[in-house]
């Protein structure tokens, strides 16, 4: 169990773990071949100079795949833990599915981007909920700025987003949490270290397998997050 005192500042970073729970494929899953493309060649800015048809083709996929799927266990854990502590919880997730809103969270900060939003490739109108969700447009759609409407991910080479208000929760955190994370997909692969630099900082991992940085945890929990963590967290003292 995690024993909490009425001082933490808990931050939560959740991966593609406790997704894969709820039936939707990891990233990595994701990372192999998909009509003879790898994940890279269909999300990026390059794949989607060359062929934004084929990007909106894969997404919409995605957005097939993620419509079906439902919050287990693990994210209602969380929900009823954001309810509990209230703003001493930052839940930052690299999921770009809306489990954790499903749930009943209702801070999430998705440093990936959300898939069921789309916004300009051009000019910087906010990003919109997309009533084009599981099927690829047969006409790329437009802004009217004249610039293009792509997902609203963040593709490899892209900067996540939200980073400067992830590192200033990262400053303040006294209990780091890292749930079903590879530890390999970085900036967030460096949370942990970054934490690790002060002392009073606790570093807990929660997963069925240990992660690629898992040398920089203090505590770690094995097992899935929808089995372990609705009785993981004890009460405030």
């Amino acid at each position: 169990m995690i024993e909490l005192s009425p001082q933490d500042f808990v931050f939560v970073l959740t991966g593609a773990g406790i997704s894969a729970e709820s039936g939707i494929p990891t990233f990595r899953d994701e990372g192999g071949l998909w009509r003879k493309y790898r994940f890279e060649e269909v999300a990026s800015p390059a794949a989607w100079q060359r062929d934004p048809q084929l990007v909106w083709e894969f997404y919409s996929m995605r957005r097939r795949v993620a419509a079906a799927a439902k919050p287990n266990p693990g994210h209602f854990a969380l929900a009823a833990l954001e309810r509990r502590l209230g703003d001493r919880l930052y839940l930052c997730t690299q999921n770009v599915d809306n489990l954790h809103e499903q749930a009943g969270s209702i801070r999430v900060v998705h440093m990936h981007g959300e898939l069921f939003k789309s916004r300009c490739d051009t000019c910087e109108e906010t990003p919109f909920a997309d009533p084009r969700t599981y099927d690829p447009p047969s006409e790329l759609p437009g802004c009217h700025c004249g610039g293009r409407i792509r997902p609203h991910i963040c593709w490899f080479g892209e900067v996540p987003f939200c980073m400067d208000e992830i590192y200033q929760a990262l400053g303040l955190c006294t209990v780091f949490i890292a749930i079903g994370t590879s530890g390999v997909v970085e900036p967030a692969a460096s949370f942990v270290a970054h934490v690790r630099r002060r002392a009073h900082t606790r570093t807990i991992y929660v997963g069925p397998q240990p992660p690629a940085n898992a040398p920089a945890f203090t505590q770690s929990f094995q097992g899935t997050a929808a089995a372990l963590l609705p009785n993981l967290f004890g009460r405030d003292e």
